[in-house]
């Protein structure tokens, strides 16, 4: 199978490992994986802060570079849910402002085609057991697009569950917003700020060594509330987990 790696702004930028680590474990799952170089913005942050029209030449980007691909897949649940979620309606929009169907057959062939990484190991590969090891104990926090606009479930659980060496304990509130929502945190600050330290708090209750998500964004304010509460926990994206070997460990 040939997919295309959609690693995202944000990895791209600040945390280049959650890609490597994606590459590194569909290719352990026999995956031929393709990282095409003419990747850009897939319009969230523009959408999402009101420049709908000036996010629709990224949507025809993200679709001329990835529309050849059997299965696009992401490290990242919101830009997944702007793809599958937000795309279409994109095209409707423009379709029910008189702009024609032109958008909507060209961001098309990309909907259904792109997955989040544990939707693509899980409904895709059909496997749960990936051959993982990462002897920590570990809590969850499933991010807001993966769980209300992708319905991933129980998806990474079951993946985590199946990591040996793994201990995974309950996160009180975890279906509760950590506060981050892209421009939210910064027009909110107040509000974003005492989301993410509840976020914290529960997340230290556990007594757990590590936070996982499926989503580097969200991780990035749950990681910088846990250095200014001064917590002794790590944030680490599930992509690193599941990359970890006992041959070759994340430390």
């Amino acid at each position: 199978m040939r997919v295309a790696l959609f690693l995202t702004c944000v990895n791209d930028t600040l945390y280049p490992d959650t890609g490597r680590a994606v590459v590194k474990l569909l290719t352990r799952l026999g995956v031929d994986v393709d990282f095409p170089m003419g990747q850009t913005c897939c319009g969230q942050a523009h959408y999402n802060t009101g420049y709908r029209h000036e996010a629709e030449p990224l949507a025809r980007h993200f679709s001329d570079v990835f529309g050849e691909y059997e299965a696009i897949v992401t490290p990242s649940g919101s830009c997944g849910a702007m793809v599958r979620e937000l795309y279409p309606r994109m095209g409707e929009r423009a379709r029910t402002e008189g702009r024609g169907d032109t958008l909507a057959r060209t961001l098309a062939p990309v909907v259904p085609k792109t997955y989040e990484l544990t939707e693509f190991l899980v409904d895709v590969l059909g496997v749960t057991d990936v051959g993982a090891y990462y002897p920590h104990t570990v809590t969850y926090h499933p991010t807001c697009h993966g769980l209300r606009s992708l319905g991933l479930g129980d998806r990474p659980r079951r993946l985590l569950q199946a990591v040996k060496g793994l201990e995974l304990r309950e996160l009180p509130g975890a279906d509760e917003c950590c506060g981050f929502g892209g421009t939210f945190a910064v027009k909110n600050s107040d509000v974003s700020a005492a989301m993410g330290a509840d976020k914290v708090r529960n997340a230290e209750s556990t007594g757990a060594d590590v936070l996982c998500a499926a989503d580097n964004s969200c991780l990035m304010h749950i990681g910088g509330t846990m250095g200014r509460l001064n917590t002794g926990m790590r944030p680490v994206h599930i992509a690193e987990i599941l990359a970890s070997t006992e041959e070759e460990p994340l430390v």
